[in-house]
């Protein structure tokens, strides 16, 4: 397929950012605490577009700011 065909082509079928199931809008960064085997879940949690962090000390604290976040967000 020649370079001009391809581009064509994945033009005409390209999707927007906003429909991307992978947009940066919702990426985060987590970064958990070396623990014992069986510990609570703690670390730090960033929103990689707004820049937004904070640490978190149990699933529900890092799911509560995710929520929280994308909800501002809009997306």
């Amino acid at each position: 397929m020649d370079i001009e065909k391809h581009k064509r082509r994945f033009n005409a079928t390209a999707i927007t950012e906003e429909e991307a199931p992978l947009s940066p809008q919702r990426a985060f960064v987590v970064q958990f605490r070396a623990g014992r085997k069986g510990g609570p879940l703690a670390g730090r949690v960033e929103h990689m577009v707004s820049g937004q962090a904070t640490h978190f000390h149990s699933p529900e604290e890092l799911l509560g700011f995710m929520e929280r976040v994308l909800s501002e967000v809009r997306v």
